[in-house]
């Protein structure tokens, strides 16, 4: 099995490492969450998927933790998880007969679309304090909001609240 999942990343030209045997450590490049790193680790009975997604919220827990809770259902593959301090987490399992190069593909195509696509809404509902603290610093500096500026909307001072 573990040769079939090393094929299936050769096949779909990712970058990854093999830190030791039937485990994978690969490199999902995304737009608004630059990388997800994602781990492929082939154990007895099925293929365990885990990818950091983002830290423990700073504020408004019980919206954050009910958001990710209402993506769960509509998921494919993988599902939101907490570790022991409230870091965040898609993880999933995959039995050893499911694996194909297709699958894999499907299953880290998942991966990237749910990290990639709904971080920017994490952040936003976990973090609004930190990135309008940062917003600020970086305008009194007179450094680059450029990184921020899926976040103007509700970060920049200088705008009508929508």
């Amino acid at each position: 099995m573990i040769a079939a999942v090393e094929e299936a990343l050769k096949a779909a030209d990712l970058s990854y490492e093999q830190p030791r045997p039937g485990a994978f450590l690969v490199k999902l490049p995304g737009q608004h969450k630059l990388a997800t790193m994602t781990w492929l680790i082939v154990a007895d009975q099925a293929l365990h998927v885990e990818a950091f997604f983002c830290r423990r919220p700073d504020e408004n827990h019980a919206d954050f933790y009910r958001w990710l809770l209402s993506k769960n259902g509509s998921m494919y593959g993988v599902h939101f998880a907490l570790d022991p301090i409230g870091d965040v987490y898609l993880v999933g399992r995959i039995p050893l007969s499911a694996i194909s190069d297709e699958e894999i593909d499907r299953i880290l195509g998942c991966v990237l679309t749910y990290a990639d696509e709904w971080f920017d809404r994490a952040l936003e509902l976990g973090f609004a304090s930190s990135i309008r603290r940062e917003w600020e610093w970086r305008l009194k500096r007179g450094e680059s909001t450029a990184n921020l500026a899926a976040f103007a909307r509700f970060a920049d001072p200088g705008r009508e609240s929508a």
